[in-house]
């Protein structure tokens, strides 16, 4: 997955860019739903370990919906944000878009909540610092 942060990108918000090549499609030549969620997992990922500057894991997503098909040869566009983070846990919320290159036109395309957790060496929960707040 390649990172971007565009000038326009909001504090705290990390950009990333994936292109849908053949194996990522369905047989209607759209990227397949599993793709998608799994790019949007690695989005939530990065951002809630840059969030917390520790290790973390998914608990749930929830809330994810897709809005439009993502043709191959098209980028999805990715925007991960920390929206709620509490005792050892946050929300990151991921909206992407697909982006047709050779005009520059972008379409929301899926977004979706993640429950992320910080764990301990052991895998267990671990306490956020009161200064990481979103």
């Amino acid at each position: 997955m390649q990172q971007a942060n565009p000038p326009h990108q909001p504090p705290g918000t990390h950009g990333f860019t994936e292109m849908v090549f053949p194996e990522r499609t369905n047989h209607y030549g759209t990227l397949f739903g599993g793709q998608a969620l799994l790019l949007m997992g690695q989005a939530a990922f990065v951002t809630a370990s840059r969030h917390a500057r520790r290790a973390v894991v998914m608990a749930r997503c929830s809330g994810v919906d897709f809005l439009a098909p993502v043709p191959q040869g098209q980028a999805l566009e990715l925007q991960a944000r920390v929206v709620r983070s509490g005792t050892s846990s946050m929300t990151v919320q991921v909206e992407g878009a697909a982006h047709d290159l050779a005009t520059g036109r972008l379409v929301p395309a899926v977004r979706g909540a993640f429950e992320m957790v910080a764990v301990d060496a052991a895998g267990r929960p671990s306490p956020l610092s009161p200064t990481e707040t979103p």
